[in-house]
């Protein structure tokens, strides 16, 4: 628990470093513009969709009626936009954080690796093509089990409960794989990983819960939607700095796993080894002995 927490400073601390921020602006700036790219082409389509959808639900209707009532009419010209962004966040969370682990992740790894384990062998134990392949197949993973579990997302508890788990997940089998890539080798990696799933899960959920607070923004109604252009990318650089301290956090907590394997490991080698066993002495004579003396013959 307690390396658990040092690192959690660490990242903290490591996200101010100058080139992290600049770092960030890589994975911000291609958000921005495949997110306004897909909204300059989509996004009228996409609410009028949505519009459609919601006006052949009697029941939404009457809510939105109620909402009338009560006087926040304004609430229906909103609905159907604002559905949209809370459909479309998924995505951009998810791109976010491809986006931080294929740009970010090895470029901060290497920075950690340089400022406090100088000294740690490099084993290269997973390539690029390996991790892109990894990321890619967790990924796919996490995208079903959002779609399999949306149903029970009706349940109030719930809702809080699994989308957490599973981005935490995703989190979790990412940024871990990536931070051990260049140090670790496979069987350490696969260790690593195994003795340490529990501590690695719950920093995954706990950075998935950080990476909700943009969604807080969507929550402000007709504002957000005026202010769009304006808190689109603020709401995606967010995303970006938290997925960036996630994988600060990561490097910190499995180089420093890593390097106390690897010093146990020698420790228990050394112990292993049989000492040498202690010469052989004879006693000292005394000058006149009958041992020093030359047999004689009777």
């Amino acid at each position: 628990m307690s390396l658990l927490f040092d690192s959690f400073w660490r990242a903290i601390a490591y996200c101010m470093h100058p080139r992290v921020i600049a770092l960030s602006f890589l994975p911000l700036i291609l958000m921005v513009v495949l997110s306004f790219g897909l909204g300059y082409f989509f996004w009228e389509n996409a609410v009028a969709s949505v519009a459609a959808w919601l006006e052949a639900f009697d029941l939404i209707q009457m809510f939105l009626g109620w909402l009338e009532r009560l006087g926040l009419g304004s609430l229906r010209t909103v609905f159907a936009p604002l559905l949209v962004l809370v459909l479309a966040t998924p995505v951009i969370v998810l791109l976010c954080l491809l986006l931080v682990a294929m740009f970010m992740t090895p470029a901060m790894v290497e920075l950690v690796g340089q400022r406090r384990f100088p000294s740690l062998e490099r084993k290269h134990g997973g390539s690029l093509l390996v991790s892109v392949l990894w990321s890619l197949g967790s990924t796919l993973l996490a995208v079903l089990a959002l779609i399999v579990s949306m149903p029970l997302w009706l349940v109030p508890p719930l809702v809080l409960i699994l989308p957490p788990l599973i981005w935490g997940w995703l989190t979790y089998r990412v940024f871990a794989f990536d931070a051990l890539a260049t140090h670790a080798s496979g069987d350490e990696r696969r260790a690593i990983l195994r003795e340490h799933r529990g501590s690695l899960l719950v920093m995954g959920v706990l950075s998935g819960y950080l990476g909700a607070a943009p969604s807080l923004l969507w929550a402000s109604g007709a504002m957000f939607i005026a202010l769009a252009p304006l808190l689109v990318p603020v709401a995606i650089w967010i995303y970006t700095l938290v997925f960036a301290f996630a994988s600060l956090w990561f490097a910190h907590f499995c180089l420093t796993v890593l390097q106390r394997q690897r010093a146990q490991a020698t420790v228990e080698v050394r112990d292993a080894e049989p000492s040498p066993p202690a010469p052989l002495t004879l006693p000292a004579q005394e000058p006149g002995s009958s041992f020093n003396q030359p047999p004689t013959l009777s």
